[in-house]
């Protein structure tokens, strides 16, 4: 197995695509463009990036992003686009994922040689799955925690996002596992707010979780978000486990790698990555980096969900976008069978029965996290009948009914389709 970790990016240049490419390299592992003293043959032979292939794709009439520059001499040229892949020794990093992250994004999307230039797919090798924990508890390790096999985890998250006291966070817990859910989760806006400090909203909330499972037996998965200083995290993870908790969530762009990192080896519990803010790097087809790169960070850091979006959202990404992004976190990074790594994608924003089908269809399997807010709480029939019609548009979906024909026979669903449809 290579010691290298390749990247493949999308790049615009005006520039001749192997100049632009060997400037790419040279950047982010010499460091400059001109031969330096020290800068010896075999120097650059170990430690020097690698542009492994440029595959043309083709001329464009205008740049993509401002302040792009070509060649001092010639002809001004159209800027042309292409997909390179360059790769570095593992030599130049160490296993060390924050000096990966400067290495294959770095400053990069300032040179001037670039008017385009996208992070497309990223590739590490094995050394980094004994270097982090990975997911604690991933796909399998969540259906054990929630009990819940063979179709999706169901969630919602508690609205308003802010606002809200612990007592009235504690009286929707109620209301919604009284109804039939495995999971729930604060917004992403939901921290330890004077309104609702965290150790206060977490004790309502595990009453409420802990008095309907001595009823059911089974114990709803609460993700409370935790994301802050470190001290505090710590802190509040601390709690978690004293309590019984077995979640927290973290919003992966606030507390950054080293944060995850930190709090996974600290951690016994699951942890729930959101991905608040993603639109920086993701929504330029021009700038950024996509979902396919940024995941495999996040997972090597050791989160066990991740958010995905959901069929037909609220935001702008499309669906082709968000069943891609699944399929990533359900492929294994590693080929190890000591190591699972794959983590349970989250399907949310603007979900309800209505989706099930097609994401069943198109992802090819139960295991994901499904989170609904209006898609419940707004059935016209009730929060249990907005449980009850998700739950029926699954059943549908893996025994192969249209939702539409499964309707007829199932209240719930058919009140569920003719609202949210």
């Amino acid at each position: 197995m290579s010691n290298r970790i390749f990247a493949t990016y999308l790049i615009e240049t005006a520039y001749p695509v192997d100049q632009a490419a060997a400037a790419m390299a040279g950047e982010q592992s010499s460091g400059t463009f001109r031969a330096m003293p020290g800068e010896t043959a075999e120097l650059l032979a170990r430690f020097g990036a690698r542009v492994e292939s440029i595959d043309i794709i083709g001329d464009t009439q205008y740049p993509s992003l401002p302040h792009s520059r070509g060649p001092k001499t010639g002809a001004s040229q159209r800027p042309r686009q292409a997909k390179v892949t360059i790769s570095w020794s593992v030599e130049n990093t160490g296993t060390i994922l924050a000096s990966v992250w400067s290495t294959v994004l770095g400053n990069l999307f300032e040179l001037h040689h670039f008017s385009a230039l996208k992070l497309l797919t990223l590739e590490f090798p094995d050394s980094f799955a004994d270097a982090y924990p990975g997911p604690g508890f991933g796909v399998s390790g969540t259906r054990k925690l929630t009990g819940v096999y063979d179709r999706p985890i169901v969630g919602t998250i508690f609205k308003p996002s802010v606002g809200l006291t612990p007592e009235a966070t504690a009286e929707l817990a109620d209301m919604m596992i009284g109804a039939g859910l495995d999971f729930l989760k604060d917004d992403e806006l939901m921290g330890d707010p004077p309104h609702s400090p965290f150790a206060e909203r977490f004790e309502a909330v595990m009453k409420v979780i802990d008095r309907h499972a001595d009823r059911t037996g089974r114990k709803a998965m609460y993700a409370v978000n935790i994301s802050g200083d470190m001290d505090a995290m710590r802190r509040q993870l601390d709690v978690i486990e004293r309590r019984g908790g077995t979640c927290a969530m973290l919003v992966l762009n606030s507390t950054g790698l080293s944060g995850v990192i930190e709090i996974r080896r600290h951690s016994s519990v699951a942890l729930h990555g959101h991905r608040a803010g993603w639109g920086l790097y993701d929504r330029s087809p021009a700038l950024g980096m996509s979902y396919l790169a940024y995941q495999k960070f996040w997972r090597l850091a050791g989160v066990d969900h991740l958010h995905v979006n959901g069929l037909r959202n609220k935001f702008c990404e499309p669906d082709d976008s968000v069943i891609a992004s699944a399929q990533e976190c359900l492929t294994p990074m590693f080929a190890r069978e000591d190591r699972p790594d794959t983590v349970m994608p989250v399907f949310s924003s603007a979900q309800s029965a209505v989706q099930a089908e097609e994401t069943y269809r198109r992802l090819g399997t139960t295991d994901l996290i499904y989170c609904c807010g209006g898609g419940i709480i707004g059935h016209p029939h009730g929060v249990e009948a907005g449980v009850r019609s998700i739950h029926e548009a699954w059943q549908a979906a893996r025994e192969g009914i249209p939702a539409t024909e499964y309707a007829r026979a199932h209240p719930a669903l058919a009140a569920a389709l003719d609202s949210f449809a």
